[in-house]
Protein backbone atom coordinates (compact mmCIF):
# COMPACT_ATOMS: atom_id res chain seq x y z
CA UNK A 1 0.00 0.00 0.00
CA UNK A 2 2.76 2.19 -0.83
CA UNK A 3 0.44 5.04 -2.18
CA UNK A 4 -0.71 6.03 1.25
CA UNK A 5 3.15 6.03 2.68
CA UNK A 6 3.14 9.73 0.99
CA UNK A 7 0.84 11.07 3.30
CA UNK A 8 2.71 10.16 6.05
CA UNK A 9 4.56 13.16 8.22
CA UNK A 10 7.29 13.26 10.57
CA UNK A 11 6.34 11.67 13.42
CA UNK A 12 8.75 11.56 16.96
CA UNK A 13 8.53 10.14 20.09
CA UNK A 14 10.19 8.99 23.23
CA UNK A 15 8.42 5.80 24.04
CA UNK A 16 4.80 4.38 23.42
CA UNK A 17 2.55 6.96 25.67
CA UNK A 18 5.01 10.04 25.14
CA UNK A 19 3.86 12.74 23.92
CA UNK A 20 4.31 13.13 20.32
CA UNK A 21 5.37 15.64 17.72
CA UNK A 22 3.87 16.00 14.01
CA UNK A 23 5.01 18.28 11.50
CA UNK A 24 2.26 20.78 10.14
CA UNK A 25 2.00 21.34 6.50
CA UNK A 26 3.93 24.30 5.04
CA UNK A 27 1.78 27.49 5.70
CA UNK A 28 -0.71 25.85 8.02
CA UNK A 29 0.92 26.42 11.57
CA UNK A 30 -1.43 27.18 14.80
CA UNK A 31 -0.37 30.58 14.61
CA UNK A 32 -1.10 31.53 10.48
CA UNK A 33 -4.26 29.70 10.16
CA UNK A 34 -7.74 30.34 12.51
CA UNK A 35 -8.76 27.30 13.95
CA UNK A 36 -12.07 25.63 11.82
CA UNK A 37 -13.86 25.81 15.47
CA UNK A 38 -13.60 30.13 14.65
CA UNK A 39 -15.99 30.35 11.59
CA UNK A 40 -19.14 27.92 13.26
CA UNK A 41 -20.85 30.48 15.84
CA UNK A 42 -24.53 28.64 16.12
CA UNK A 43 -26.04 25.44 17.42
CA UNK A 44 -29.36 24.69 15.82
CA UNK A 45 -31.90 21.55 16.52
CA UNK A 46 -32.04 19.83 13.38
CA UNK A 47 -34.64 16.44 14.52
CA UNK A 48 -35.76 14.20 16.79
CA UNK A 49 -33.70 10.69 16.05
CA UNK A 50 -36.46 8.83 18.34
CA UNK A 51 -38.22 6.19 15.59
CA UNK A 52 -42.31 7.16 15.93
CA UNK A 53 -43.06 4.21 14.26
CA UNK A 54 -42.10 0.26 13.14
CA UNK A 55 -40.60 -2.22 15.45
CA UNK A 56 -37.96 -0.20 17.04
CA UNK A 57 -40.41 2.78 17.89
CA UNK A 58 -39.34 4.88 20.51
CA UNK A 59 -35.53 3.72 20.37
CA UNK A 60 -33.04 6.17 22.17
CA UNK A 61 -29.92 7.65 23.46
CA UNK A 62 -28.36 7.75 19.37
CA UNK A 63 -24.50 7.19 18.97
CA UNK A 64 -23.12 6.53 15.75
CA UNK A 65 -23.38 9.62 13.26
CA UNK A 66 -22.85 9.35 9.85
CA UNK A 67 -23.18 11.47 6.05
CA UNK A 68 -24.11 9.87 3.45
CA UNK A 69 -21.59 10.55 0.50
CA UNK A 70 -23.19 9.28 -2.45
CA UNK A 71 -27.47 8.98 -3.01
CA UNK A 72 -28.44 5.10 -3.62
CA UNK A 73 -31.20 2.83 -2.94
CA UNK A 74 -32.89 4.81 0.22
CA UNK A 75 -29.84 6.70 0.88
CA UNK A 76 -29.92 10.74 -0.12
CA UNK A 77 -26.32 12.55 -0.47
CA UNK A 78 -25.95 14.99 2.72
CA UNK A 79 -28.46 12.80 4.71
CA UNK A 80 -27.11 11.88 8.48
CA UNK A 81 -27.94 8.39 9.63
CA UNK A 82 -28.02 8.21 13.18
CA UNK A 83 -27.59 4.29 14.95
CA UNK A 84 -29.59 3.83 18.00
CA UNK A 85 -27.80 2.24 21.36
CA UNK A 86 -30.79 1.74 23.72
CA UNK A 87 -34.58 0.46 23.31
CA UNK A 88 -37.77 2.27 24.17
CA UNK A 89 -37.64 1.31 27.55
CA UNK A 90 -33.84 2.78 27.48
CA UNK A 91 -32.01 0.14 28.17
CA UNK A 92 -28.57 0.20 26.85
CA UNK A 93 -27.31 -1.97 24.72
CA UNK A 94 -30.57 -2.76 23.39
CA UNK A 95 -31.41 -0.42 20.49
CA UNK A 96 -31.40 -1.73 17.26
CA UNK A 97 -32.55 1.19 14.85
CA UNK A 98 -31.15 3.49 12.42
CA UNK A 99 -32.92 6.80 11.05
CA UNK A 100 -31.88 8.47 8.22
CA UNK A 101 -32.36 12.76 8.77
CA UNK A 102 -32.17 15.37 5.63
CA UNK A 103 -30.01 18.78 6.27
CA UNK A 104 -33.74 20.16 6.33
CA UNK A 105 -35.26 17.62 9.30
CA UNK A 106 -37.12 15.52 7.53
CA UNK A 107 -36.61 11.70 9.88
CA UNK A 108 -36.95 8.59 7.69
CA UNK A 109 -36.78 5.06 9.04
CA UNK A 110 -33.48 3.41 7.31
CA UNK A 111 -32.85 -0.11 9.30
CA UNK A 112 -33.97 -1.90 12.26
CA UNK A 113 -30.63 -4.37 12.78
CA UNK A 114 -32.02 -8.04 13.52
CA UNK A 115 -29.86 -9.73 16.17
CA UNK A 116 -27.12 -12.42 14.81
CA UNK A 117 -27.83 -14.63 17.62
CA UNK A 118 -31.19 -15.55 18.73
CA UNK A 119 -31.70 -12.93 21.81
CA UNK A 120 -33.30 -10.09 21.12
CA UNK A 121 -31.41 -7.67 22.47
CA UNK A 122 -28.63 -5.84 20.27
CA UNK A 123 -27.13 -2.45 21.12
CA UNK A 124 -26.20 -0.35 17.48
CA UNK A 125 -23.03 1.30 19.08
CA UNK A 126 -21.12 4.73 17.84
CA UNK A 127 -19.33 2.66 14.73
CA UNK A 128 -21.46 3.40 11.88
CA UNK A 129 -20.01 4.45 8.46
CA UNK A 130 -21.77 5.08 5.13
CA UNK A 131 -19.44 4.17 2.36
CA UNK A 132 -19.54 5.52 -1.44
CA UNK A 133 -20.68 1.85 -2.34
CA UNK A 134 -23.94 2.40 -1.02
CA UNK A 135 -23.43 -0.43 1.86
CA UNK A 136 -23.67 1.03 5.45
CA UNK A 137 -21.69 -0.84 8.69
CA UNK A 138 -22.73 -0.34 11.55
CA UNK A 139 -21.43 -2.34 14.80
CA UNK A 140 -23.54 -3.87 18.01
CA UNK A 141 -22.36 -4.84 21.47
CA UNK A 142 -25.26 -6.21 22.90
CA UNK A 143 -26.17 -6.23 26.91
CA UNK A 144 -29.49 -8.39 27.23
CA UNK A 145 -31.03 -6.17 29.75
CA UNK A 146 -29.20 -3.31 29.54
CA UNK A 147 -26.93 -4.80 31.75
CA UNK A 148 -22.76 -4.46 31.51
CA UNK A 149 -22.41 -7.95 33.07
CA UNK A 150 -24.72 -9.47 30.10
CA UNK A 151 -22.47 -7.62 27.64
CA UNK A 152 -21.48 -9.81 24.88
CA UNK A 153 -18.82 -9.72 21.77
CA UNK A 154 -21.14 -8.54 19.32
CA UNK A 155 -20.34 -7.88 15.50
CA UNK A 156 -20.48 -5.54 12.94
CA UNK A 157 -23.75 -5.70 10.51
CA UNK A 158 -23.24 -4.90 6.63
CA UNK A 159 -26.49 -3.31 5.39
CA UNK A 160 -27.51 -2.72 1.97
CA UNK A 161 -28.87 0.75 0.49
CA UNK A 162 -31.87 -0.31 1.20
CA UNK A 163 -31.57 -0.79 4.59
CA UNK A 164 -31.36 -4.82 4.11
CA UNK A 165 -28.65 -7.07 6.49
CA UNK A 166 -26.43 -8.64 3.68
CA UNK A 167 -23.76 -9.85 5.86
CA UNK A 168 -22.31 -10.25 9.16
CA UNK A 169 -18.87 -9.81 10.35
CA UNK A 170 -17.81 -11.07 13.74
CA UNK A 171 -15.34 -13.51 16.48
CA UNK A 172 -12.05 -12.96 15.79
CA UNK A 173 -10.23 -9.64 17.41
CA UNK A 174 -14.05 -8.13 16.51
CA UNK A 175 -14.86 -7.93 20.41
CA UNK A 176 -17.59 -5.20 21.73
CA UNK A 177 -17.10 -2.63 18.47
CA UNK A 178 -17.59 0.67 20.35
CA UNK A 179 -16.63 2.97 17.38
CA UNK A 180 -15.34 2.88 13.49
CA UNK A 181 -14.08 5.11 10.87
CA UNK A 182 -13.31 4.52 7.27
CA UNK A 183 -10.90 4.99 4.56
CA UNK A 184 -13.26 3.90 1.63
CA UNK A 185 -11.71 3.27 -1.69
CA UNK A 186 -14.63 2.07 -3.92
CA UNK A 187 -14.13 -1.44 -4.59
CA UNK A 188 -11.82 -1.65 -1.90
CA UNK A 189 -12.26 -0.56 2.02
CA UNK A 190 -10.36 0.00 5.03
CA UNK A 191 -12.24 0.33 8.08
CA UNK A 192 -10.31 0.76 11.55
CA UNK A 193 -12.79 -0.28 14.83
CA UNK A 194 -12.06 0.31 18.50
CA UNK A 195 -13.25 -2.97 20.85
CA UNK A 196 -13.92 -2.60 24.17
CA UNK A 197 -14.37 -6.15 26.01
CA UNK A 198 -11.59 -7.78 25.95
CA UNK A 199 -11.78 -8.89 29.74
CA UNK A 200 -14.50 -6.06 30.36
CA UNK A 201 -16.93 -7.98 31.93
CA UNK A 202 -14.97 -10.16 34.00
CA UNK A 203 -13.14 -7.19 35.41
CA UNK A 204 -16.38 -6.25 36.90
CA UNK A 205 -15.72 -2.62 36.96
CA UNK A 206 -12.26 -2.34 37.77
CA UNK A 207 -9.99 -0.38 34.65
CA UNK A 208 -8.07 -2.61 32.46
CA UNK A 209 -5.72 -1.58 29.90
CA UNK A 210 -6.76 -4.18 27.32
CA UNK A 211 -8.82 -2.11 24.62
CA UNK A 212 -7.59 -2.39 20.68
CA UNK A 213 -7.64 -0.92 17.19
CA UNK A 214 -8.25 -3.39 14.70
CA UNK A 215 -7.53 -2.62 10.89
CA UNK A 216 -10.26 -4.35 8.54
CA UNK A 217 -9.94 -4.41 4.91
CA UNK A 218 -12.89 -5.43 2.86
CA UNK A 219 -13.39 -6.23 -1.16
CA UNK A 220 -16.77 -4.70 -2.53
CA UNK A 221 -17.78 -6.05 -5.62
CA UNK A 222 -20.76 -5.66 -7.61
CA UNK A 223 -23.82 -7.81 -6.67
CA UNK A 224 -21.66 -9.02 -4.09
CA UNK A 225 -21.97 -8.03 -0.52
CA UNK A 226 -18.60 -7.12 1.34
CA UNK A 227 -16.19 -9.58 1.81
CA UNK A 228 -13.47 -9.19 4.38
CA UNK A 229 -9.92 -10.56 3.26
CA UNK A 230 -7.84 -9.40 5.83
CA UNK A 231 -7.95 -8.24 9.84
CA UNK A 232 -5.20 -7.16 12.04
CA UNK A 233 -4.84 -5.63 15.23
CA UNK A 234 -2.90 -2.45 15.23
CA UNK A 235 -2.75 -1.03 18.71
CA UNK A 236 -3.14 -2.60 22.41
CA UNK A 237 -3.54 -1.18 25.62
CA UNK A 238 -5.90 0.78 25.85
CA UNK A 239 -7.98 1.67 29.34
CA UNK A 240 -11.32 0.15 29.21
CA UNK A 241 -14.29 -0.85 32.46
CA UNK A 242 -17.75 -1.08 32.91
CA UNK A 243 -20.03 1.56 34.29
CA UNK A 244 -23.44 1.34 35.70
CA UNK A 245 -24.32 4.84 33.85
CA UNK A 246 -22.48 4.09 30.73
CA UNK A 247 -22.52 0.47 30.56
CA UNK A 248 -19.10 0.44 28.99
CA UNK A 249 -15.91 3.30 29.23
CA UNK A 250 -13.36 2.39 26.69
CA UNK A 251 -11.62 3.83 23.25
CA UNK A 252 -14.42 5.40 20.94
CA UNK A 253 -13.93 8.05 18.08
CA UNK A 254 -11.37 7.45 15.53
CA UNK A 255 -10.33 9.08 12.32
CA UNK A 256 -7.11 9.55 10.13
CA UNK A 257 -5.93 12.39 9.50
CA UNK A 258 -4.02 13.61 6.31
CA UNK A 259 -0.91 12.82 7.69
CA UNK A 260 -1.69 9.00 7.76
CA UNK A 261 -1.57 8.79 11.89
CA UNK A 262 -4.70 7.22 12.97
CA UNK A 263 -6.57 9.43 15.55
CA UNK A 264 -8.32 7.70 18.69
CA UNK A 265 -9.92 9.43 21.68
CA UNK A 266 -9.38 7.16 24.62
CA UNK A 267 -11.97 7.97 27.21
CA UNK A 268 -10.90 6.50 29.77
CA UNK A 269 -7.19 7.59 29.79
CA UNK A 270 -8.35 11.56 29.05
CA UNK A 271 -6.44 11.88 25.92
CA UNK A 272 -6.06 11.71 22.24
CA UNK A 273 -4.35 8.86 21.26
CA UNK A 274 -2.04 8.73 17.82
CA UNK A 275 -1.12 5.64 15.74
CA UNK A 276 1.14 6.21 13.17
CA UNK A 277 1.23 4.35 9.25
CA UNK A 278 -2.30 3.38 10.55
CA UNK A 279 -2.98 1.67 6.89
CA UNK A 280 0.55 0.21 6.40
CA UNK A 281 1.69 -1.05 10.16
CA UNK A 282 2.35 -4.85 10.81
CA UNK A 283 2.76 -4.78 14.82
CA UNK A 284 0.44 -3.56 16.85
CA UNK A 285 0.91 -0.21 18.89
CA UNK A 286 1.24 -0.97 22.28
CA UNK A 287 -0.08 0.83 25.62
CA UNK A 288 -2.69 2.55 23.70
CA UNK A 289 -0.34 4.35 21.00
CA UNK A 290 1.53 7.23 21.75
CA UNK A 291 -0.54 10.48 22.84
CA UNK A 292 -0.94 13.83 20.90
CA UNK A 293 -2.63 15.28 23.66
CA UNK A 294 -4.18 14.76 27.48
CA UNK A 295 -6.07 16.56 30.23
CA UNK A 296 -6.37 20.25 29.46
CA UNK A 297 -9.70 20.87 28.13
CA UNK A 298 -10.16 17.47 27.30
CA UNK A 299 -13.08 15.82 29.78
CA UNK A 300 -13.13 12.40 28.85
CA UNK A 301 -13.18 12.63 24.98
CA UNK A 302 -15.65 10.19 23.03
CA UNK A 303 -16.82 11.02 19.20
CA UNK A 304 -13.57 12.46 17.13
CA UNK A 305 -13.40 13.48 13.42
CA UNK A 306 -10.89 15.40 11.28
CA UNK A 307 -11.78 19.14 10.26
CA UNK A 308 -11.28 19.86 6.98
CA UNK A 309 -8.12 21.87 7.79
CA UNK A 310 -6.67 18.57 9.27
CA UNK A 311 -6.85 19.17 13.14
CA UNK A 312 -8.69 16.73 15.39
CA UNK A 313 -12.35 17.37 16.71
CA UNK A 314 -13.09 15.75 19.86
CA UNK A 315 -16.37 16.20 21.81
CA UNK A 316 -16.11 15.29 25.72
CA UNK A 317 -18.32 12.93 27.47
CA UNK A 318 -17.37 14.88 30.78
CA UNK A 319 -19.02 18.43 29.92
CA UNK A 320 -20.93 19.11 26.56
CA UNK A 321 -18.08 20.74 24.40
CA UNK A 322 -16.29 20.03 21.49
CA UNK A 323 -12.27 20.45 21.01
CA UNK A 324 -10.16 21.33 18.27
CA UNK A 325 -6.55 19.60 18.45
CA UNK A 326 -3.76 20.55 16.14
CA UNK A 327 -1.61 17.81 14.38
CA UNK A 328 0.87 19.01 16.77
CA UNK A 329 -0.72 18.72 20.10
CA UNK A 330 -1.95 22.25 20.51
CA UNK A 331 -5.62 22.15 22.33
CA UNK A 332 -6.89 25.43 20.22
CA UNK A 333 -10.14 26.44 20.70
CA UNK A 334 -13.64 24.91 22.17
CA UNK A 335 -17.18 25.50 22.14
CA UNK A 336 -19.87 24.39 24.33
CA UNK A 337 -22.37 22.38 22.36
CA UNK A 338 -24.78 21.48 25.20
CA UNK A 339 -25.04 23.41 28.71
CA UNK A 340 -23.88 21.38 31.41
CA UNK A 341 -23.96 18.12 28.92
CA UNK A 342 -22.27 15.48 30.98
CA UNK A 343 -22.81 12.63 28.86
CA UNK A 344 -24.84 14.04 26.32
CA UNK A 345 -22.74 13.76 23.88
CA UNK A 346 -21.58 10.65 21.26
CA UNK A 347 -20.88 10.48 17.67
CA UNK A 348 -20.36 13.56 15.47
CA UNK A 349 -19.30 14.11 12.00
CA UNK A 350 -18.28 17.37 9.57
CA UNK A 351 -21.42 18.70 7.50
CA UNK A 352 -20.79 18.85 3.62
CA UNK A 353 -18.39 21.07 2.14
CA UNK A 354 -17.67 22.01 5.89
CA UNK A 355 -20.40 23.94 6.45
CA UNK A 356 -20.31 22.74 10.15
CA UNK A 357 -20.42 19.91 12.20
CA UNK A 358 -23.43 17.51 12.94
CA UNK A 359 -23.68 15.95 16.31
CA UNK A 360 -26.35 13.52 18.42
CA UNK A 361 -27.21 15.13 21.81
CA UNK A 362 -29.48 13.16 24.19
CA UNK A 363 -29.80 15.76 26.89
CA UNK A 364 -33.38 17.62 27.08
CA UNK A 365 -36.99 15.69 27.96
CA UNK A 366 -39.73 14.70 26.04
CA UNK A 367 -39.76 15.90 22.41
CA UNK A 368 -36.14 17.76 22.77
CA UNK A 369 -34.37 14.91 23.89
CA UNK A 370 -32.70 12.84 21.47
CA UNK A 371 -31.77 14.79 18.52
CA UNK A 372 -29.51 15.56 15.56
CA UNK A 373 -28.18 19.00 15.95
CA UNK A 374 -25.22 20.91 13.82
CA UNK A 375 -22.94 23.75 14.76
CA UNK A 376 -22.64 26.06 12.47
Amino acid sequence: MSRWRHLNRALSAAAAGATISLVLAAGATASTRQPFLAGLHAVSRVASTVPVSGPAAGDQNPYGTAVVPRSVGKLVRGNVLVSNFNDAANAQGTGSSIVEVSPGGRVEPFAVVPQPTATPAVGLTTALVALRSGYVIVGSLPAPGGQASAARAGALTVLDPRGRVVESFSGGAINGPWDMTAVDGGRRVVLFVTNVLNGTVAANGATIDRGTVVRITLQISPGHAPRLTSERVIATGFAEHTDPNALIVGPTGLAIGTNGVLYVADTAGNRIAAIPDALDRTRAASSGGATLTRGGRLASPLGLTIAPDGDVLTVNAGDGKLLETTPSGKQITSRTLVAHGAGDLFGLAVAPNGRGVYFVDDAGSGADANSLEILH
